[in-house]
């Protein structure tokens, strides 16, 4: 499924995350956590992938193109529970 957000909205998602998320979401989808965080707009890629993020310039950080939202969304129930 693919999604579109803006840079800017998908760093504060990563900066939401509790503490040892970025660990938790590379173990339950096999990745290195700098892979994890190359989705989150990092950009290390001799320790980790590409992910299928597609960056744009515009308004709010550029808009980014997800090919598959599952970190995200994982991210975001991370973040859910931690508030709950």
């Amino acid at each position: 499924m693919e999604n579109k957000i803006t840079f800017n909205e998908l760093r504060k998602i990563k900066d939401s995350l509790p503490d040892g998320s970025i660990k938790k979401i590379a173990k339950e989808f096999d990745l290195t956590e700098e892979t994890v965080r190359n989705y989150f707009g990092g950009a290390n890629y001799t320790n980790g992938a590409a992910v299928g993020i597609h960056m744009e310039p515009g308004p709010n950080g550029g808009i980014v193109l997800l090919d598959d939202t599952a970190i995200l969304d994982r991210a975001k129930e991370l973040i859910h529970a931690e508030t709950v």
